[in-house]
Formats: C-alpha cells, structure tokens, sequence
C-alpha cells in the first residue's frame, strides 16, 4: 500500500500567538472545529496537559480516536501521531504556523497508510473535509 497524504490551509488576519493560543490547547478544538467532545487522557512529560508526549482523545459521532503530541515548536509547529481509532497505519499530523504580514497561514497536513488495501481513497477524502473544518474554524477563532 501506498502512503496517502492530505492537507488543507487557509489564511486568518490573527497573529500566529493568537492561533497558537487555540492550537496548543487541545480542549479548545470542539468548540472551533468538526470534532465532537475532548478529555484528556496522559499529561505531556512537563506535567502540561497538552505538553510533549500528552494523550488525548476525541470523540466524535461513534469514532473515538487518542492521539499524541510529538512535536512541539511553539508558535510555529504542532504534530500529533493516532494512537488508536481509525484503522490506519503511522498516521501523523503536522500543523504549521506562518506569518504572513499581519496575519497567519495555518496548514494543516497529514500523511499515513490506509490499514486495509483499497481505502486509502476514502479516508483522504474524508479526513481532506475534517481538516478544511479544522483550519477554517482555527482561523475564524483566532480572529474573534
């Protein structure tokens, strides 16, 4: 199987800090974006909830997925890996913060294996729509 690779990315006039702000918090992203509710599961290893190595999960609908951070780089860089959830292999997020004048560029991109030969199609185009959710609704609560 062939690795897939998705991304979405818009531009929001709010300063890369303010979307940071929104991004590193994790308990933030249902009331901004298409995902259901958020618990924490593990602490990041500096004791921060959303620090380095922190677990969460998302619930939303009937699917219930636990990712964690594995990456940090604050306020430009957030990568998060699936622990469990959906049926797919090595997936890894990256969401990206770039200033642009007075504003940002927020992408955010993914790549993984699909965990079943012939459905790689549908996850991109089902994740590509959650991820055009999740930027656009980054976006428009930063500037708020």
């Amino acid at each position: 199987m062939k690795i897939q690779r998705i991304a979405a990315e818009t531009t929001t006039e709010a300063a890369p800090d303010a979307v940071w702000a929104l991004l590193s918090d994790r308990s933030t992203w249902p009331s901004w974006s298409p995902l259901g509710s958020h618990s924490g599961v593990r602490p990041g290893r500096d004791g921060a909830p959303d620090g380095l190595g922190g677990i969460a999960q998302f619930v939303t609908g009937r699917n219930c997925v636990r990712e964690e951070i594995v990456e940090r780089e604050p306020p430009r860089r957030l990568s998060y890996a699936l622990l469990s959830g959906l049926p797919l292999r090595n997936y890894r997020a990256v969401v990206e913060l770039t200033p642009t004048g007075t504003g940002t560029r927020i992408r955010w991109s993914a790549s993984f294996f699909p965990g079943r030969p012939g459905t790689g199609w549908i996850y991109r185009l089902v994740l590509t729509r959650i991820f055009r959710g999740m930027v656009t609704g980054l976006a428009a609560a930063a500037r708020d």
